[in-house]
């Protein structure tokens, strides 16, 4: 059946199988062929035609899989996988982004709707492939892409289309939220609670993405674009890792009563003409929903004008939690193939523009470590008012050498915080600028 072609209403029983093609069968990619297989049944009544695995297309023939597939169906051209004449759905699910976009692309210019959890190619280059998919007529859904089994991208697609979104702000990397949260419950230093997320398989043997924050920035962006109807890459997104976050930091919040998360941040300026998009860590209040997600789990907010506060939660990854969100997908594909429709395209309408880091408005932890005289809370205090940055709170811990005074701030301009730290960086009784860290979610 060509896209955009109804077809003929018969029982499910008497329908031709829509037919799978699976690129990439590792952790994720063999649950997707297990769940194909083990919930065949299931999956016919629910799509209303069978769905039938046409290949899988791996980078090596003989290599050991988390579930055994017949070696018939194991190819290495991924390219002639894609472009069979009996394959209507093509599920990607090999990241990075080449060779994924080529074959992506192939796909869909032969007609083919594509399912894919590419985060990364999702971030630097939706726009090419919505819009090849609009040009031939055939869908492209991403669920997987972010935040795991959490449904969250159809939600905002479809649920939220007739409302305003103001923000989403959320975990969504679950490497660096079980590495903070070791931190906080055992005041672990970052390298020790790094080594236990790689011994128990929560963070690779290079954690550079999680703990750098690429893989946040890449789903910030995506879930930016879809939030606000405008275009939104990886290159858009602020982004600050975890590395420098010290024990220290960790124990200073919790003395406050605060908790350090590694936040993903879209939020509409306040005039709506534009947003801006961040990832960086940050202080909650314990009181907040996002401070008691625990270990690699993954929590988002989204902050509408007529729903009020949603709160998405749940596994931000692993192979059949992802796995799950691939099938429900295909599911969806598969219902459209049948009835000649296509779900929701890229929307871009509102084409907001993305603000810089130095708009963000928000408040501000500051750690100084100082000479303990008279005079230099009123020199501090001197410079944060020349910035136009007001002091909430502040307060002295320790004496002499170990003198240091911590402030929190109102809120105010990222770049007025920044500059307020370089004149501070200049007085002879600021020896240093020990930590600043953004506080949110107590507005």
């Amino acid at each position: 059946m060509k896209p955009g072609e109804a077809a003929e209403r018969k029982p499910a029983a008497e329908r031709r199988p829509l037919r799978v093609a699976l690129l990439g069968c590792g952790t994720v990619g063999s649950q997707v062929v297990r769940l194909l297989q083990e919930q065949a049944r299931d999956l016919e009544a629910r799509v209303g035609a069978p769905l039938e695995l046409a290949g899988v297309a791996v980078r090596r023939l003989g290599r050991r899989r988390d579930f055994e597939i017949a070696p018939e169906l194991l190819t290495t051209d991924a390219e002639g996988l894609v472009t069979r004449d009996d394959v209507d759905i093509v599920v990607e699910v090999i990241g990075g982004i080449e060779p994924a976009r080529a074959l992506i692309l192939k796909a869909m210019a032969g007609g083919k709707s594509v399912v894919t959890a590419n985060k990364a190619l999702l971030a630097e280059d939706g726009a090419t492939l919505h819009a090849a998919a609009r040009q031939h007529g055939v869908d492209l859904y991403f669920e997987a892409s972010v935040a795991g089994a959490i449904p969250l991208i159809r939600p905002l697609r479809e649920s939220l289309a007739g409302d305003h979104v103001r923000r989403v702000l959320g975990i969504v990397n679950g490497t660096t939220n079980f590495i903070l949260d070791k931190m906080d419950s055992s005041g672990a230093s970052f390298t020790d609670a790094l080594e236990e997320a790689q011994s128990l398989g929560y963070a690779e043997a290079d954690p550079t993405a999680d703990v750098e924050g690429f893989d946040a920035a890449a789903k910030a962006a995506i879930l930016a674009g879809i939030a606000f109807h405008s275009r939104a890459t990886a290159a858009d997104v602020h982004r600050e890792g975890i590395t420098e976050v010290t024990a220290a930091d960790v124990a200073g919040a919790a003395a406050m009563g605060y908790v350090i998360k590694l936040l993903a941040i879209a939020a509409r300026s306040d005039d709506g003409r534009s947003f801006g998009v961040r990832v960086h860590p940050a202080m909650i209040p314990r009181t907040h929903p996002l401070a008691g997600v625990r270990g690699a789990y993954n929590a988002v907010f989204v902050e509408a004008e007529s729903a009020g506060r949603l709160m998405f939660y749940g596994a931000g990854a692993g192979g059949p939690e992802t796995a799950s969100a691939v099938l429900g997908d295909i599911v969806a594909v598969g219902r459209n193939r049948l009835a000649g429709t296509r779900g929701p395209e890229e929307s871009t309408y509102a084409d907001l523009a993305v603000h810089s880091i130095g708009e963000t408005i928000t408040r501000y932890h500051v750690s100084l470590d100082v000479a303990d005289k008279p005079g230099v809370l009123a020199r501090v205090a001197e410079m944060f008012a020349k910035h136009d940055v007001s002091i909430q709170t502040v307060r002295q811990e320790g004496h002499g050498d170990d003198a240091q005074l911590v402030l929190v701030t109102h809120r105010a301009s990222d770049a007025a915080l920044s500059a307020t730290i370089e004149s501070l960086r200049e007085l002879d009784s600021v020896r240093a600028v020990v930590s600043v860290m953004r506080v949110e979610g107590d507005d």
